[in-house]
């Protein structure tokens, strides 16, 4: 089952539940919380999830979020055992959608990293849920502190004709190297992995905020499908949800040797932007 169908099932149980006030859970040791109990048998059903103690899952989240509606996370899975990552999911356990960002690889890399800007509905555990190449599951997790202002019924920052004036409008940042082609072939030639950091003006609607003019619901509307190529090799295919933030920003690691990347955004309206951004001078 995908797992955007998993997702809205989730988000129609969840809508009615209330959001959590600051400070009404916390991390303690060992703490499962129900919500991830419920989330595990949906998505994972019986399978293992191995404790990523031993470093395959690194997560990096903010003991409390300077702003909920953005919170930064970033996840790097990793193997040194000839094993390659195939999916690397993030799951914020009290969000209306907790799958909030899928990335299903299609390039064969031992180490994939992501950093997302979220919206956190609320106190909640952040997870790190990484498949290897062999399916076997490994997960790292943390507990993030809000201001329980519930980010995801927030008013949206753009108002919603001037965001749709610009939307699908993308740029890519940190993705140029330095110096020569010959540098782009050493790079590759180590198997060296580079960062970029794609920025998409998208209003990401959720379907729970309100027009402060009409006062009426603004229709859900938010980015689906992010896929990404190397030259002529698509790296991944990053399933989004609500939990996105207004005007997303996505980092993502890919392969050294690359000259141009090409992104496609698909969103719930079924509308696509499509880019390429040569690199290093290509």
């Amino acid at each position: 089952m995908r797992v955007t169908t998993i997702s809205m099932a989730i988000v129609l149980a969840l809508l009615g539940t209330p959001v959590l006030a600051a400070g009404s859970v916390g991390p303690s040791s060992g703490m499962i919380s129900d919500t991830w109990a419920d989330l595990k048998d949906e998505v994972y059903g019986e399978r293992a999830i191995e404790k990523a103690a031993t470093g395959i899952v690194t997560l990096d989240v903010p003991y409390r979020a300077g702003d909920d509606r953005r919170v930064p996370i970033s996840a790097t899975a990793r193997f040194d055992d000839g094993r390659t990552v195939k999916s690397l999911t993030l799951i914020i356990d009290e969000n209306p959608m907790p799958i909030s960002a899928d990335f299903e690889m299609n390039a064969p890399l031992e180490t994939f990293g992501t950093s997302v800007a979220m919206r956190l509905n609320g106190p909640s555990w952040v997870r790190a849920v990484v498949e290897a190449s062999d399916g076997r599951l490994y997960m790292s997790e943390s507990f993030v502190k809000t201001s329980g202002q519930g980010a995801c019924a927030a008013p949206p920052i753009t108002g919603v004709e001037e965001a749709l004036a610009s939307l699908g409008e993308m740029d890519l940042k940190g993705a140029g190297v330095s110096g020569s082609a010959l540098d782009r072939i050493k790079a590759a030639g180590k198997g060296a992995s580079r960062q970029a950091t794609l920025e998409i003006l998208h209003p990401q609607h959720s379907g729970m905020q309100m027009d402060q003019i009409t006062l009426l619901h603004i229709p859900a509307r938010y980015v689906e499908t992010v896929e990404a190529w190397g030259g002529e090799d698509k790296l991944f295919t990053m399933t989004g949800s609500i939990s996105l933030s207004e005007d997303p920003s996505i980092g993502f690691d890919f392969p050294g040797g690359v000259e141009a990347l090409r992104v496609r955004i698909t969103d719930t309206d079924e509308a696509v932007f499509e880019k390429r951004f040569p690199l290093g001078g290509a």
